[in-house]
């Protein structure tokens, strides 16, 4: 069965495959809702952990969800928090403990408790009203012993049951006539064998969607595209297949090549932030030229470097973003040389739109 074409949301169809920039705190950074929808990105990536904490769960719901709070109109992807417990649990063990019924943290390593259940994740992202829900899971590190990846898999798959079953209650009991979509997660680590058998149990549970679950990346910080395939090969087939925080653009090309649909990443935007901005090089803003082994397609642009500060061409010239329409690099380079804000916002602009363009590419026959 072939990839699925389009996912069909509360908040209208997303083309596939996709690209979600991640608006973290419910707003992008250095950049606005609006230039994700002139990019053509159908939809944006939030934080449950972080939202959960600033301004939190109740008050969003009571101001309309984060489509009410926020103003935005297209799709919301919300994460299940578990990996942000995590990661905080892993750097130090003060702030709490992952145990199999649920994740016991402690946000100011005291005495002050947070208990965090599948079912609390559900309820959080249904107080939300997110478009794409994902279920609670255990992450690894590709490089933890074969115990832990035991013990991920198999809370993974308790958590998945328990995540289904709240998400079944409470989009019964809505009114929506569209109801949400839940991913599960596949973990497993760098092994075939506990992927598959992970993804096996998840299918079996049944998802709308699966993500792909743990560190793409060896220790060094090299791409593990293994790591990667063996995971789609454990989603099933005519499934929307999730690479969560995949975003460099040949690594995006990869995983389409594998059968994933959907990605999320801080890259575009925070790249932005810092003067990087992404081109197509001459004649490759084609879908064959994508395509293409080795990521050649495209290049960096360095804002600062001294060789822009006279140059009047735009940054692209293929581009049809408002940096590129409207300014040279030229002065791109003097807004970053005195520091003024607009210097990140047409610079965001500018990157959200290179990767609008090369979804667009990729969905291209």
């Amino acid at each position: 069965m072939s990839a699925p074409k389009f996912l069909d949301l509360p908040s209208g169809r997303v083309a596939l495959p996709a690209f979600f920039p991640d608006a973290t705190y419910g707003a992008i950074r250095a950049g606005s809702f609006e230039d994700v929808e002139r990019a053509g990105l159908s939809g944006c990536e939030m934080n449950s952990y972080h939202l959960m904490n600033r301004p939190g769960a109740k008050l969003i719901k009571s101001l309309g969800g984060l489509h009410g709070f926020t103003g935005y109109r297209g799709a919301i992807l919300t994460d299940s928090g578990g990996f942000q417990l995590y990661s905080l649990i892993r750097e130090n063990a003060a702030y709490g403990e992952i145990r199999d019924k649920e994740i016991i943290f402690r946000p100011d390593r005291g005495r002050e408790k947070l208990t965090f259940t599948p079912e609390k994740c559900i309820q959080v992202q249904f107080q939300y009203g997110s478009d794409i829900m994902m279920a609670l899971d255990m992450c690894t590190h590709p490089d933890d012993p074969m115990e832990v990846q035991r013990a991920s898999v198999a809370r993974t798959v308790a958590w998945g049951a328990r995540c289904r079953a709240e998400f079944d209650k409470l989009a019964g009991a809505s009114r929506a006539e569209r109801k949400p979509k839940l991913f599960g997660i596949v973990q497993g680590g760098a092994d075939p064998a506990l992927r598959r058998a992970c993804g096996e149990a998840l299918e079996a549970i049944g998802f709308d969607g699966y993500g792909f679950g743990g560190w793409p990346l060896d220790a060094g910080g090299a791409f593990r595209p293994d790591i990667l395939q063996m995971t789609a090969d454990a989603m099933p087939d005519g499934k929307v297949k999730y690479a969560m925080g995949l975003g460099k653009p040949e690594e995006i090309v990869q995983c389409v090549a594998m059968g994933y649909s959907l990605f999320d990443c801080v890259i575009p935007t925070r790249e932005a932030r810092h003067q990087r901005l992404y081109v197509f090089r001459e004649g490759m803003n084609n879908p064959d030229a994508v395509r293409a082994p080795g990521g050649a397609f495209y290049r960096y642009l360095y804002a600062l470097d001294a060789e822009h500060c006279r140059d009047s061409r735009p940054v692209d010239p293929t581009c049809d973003c408002a940096l590129c329409r409207g300014h040279s690099r030229a002065y791109l380079h003097h807004l970053f040389k005195v520091g003024d804000p607009r210097a990140m916002a047409l610079a965001t602009k500018h990157n959200l739109r290179f990767y609008g363009r090369l979804m667009a590419l990729l969905r291209e026959p």
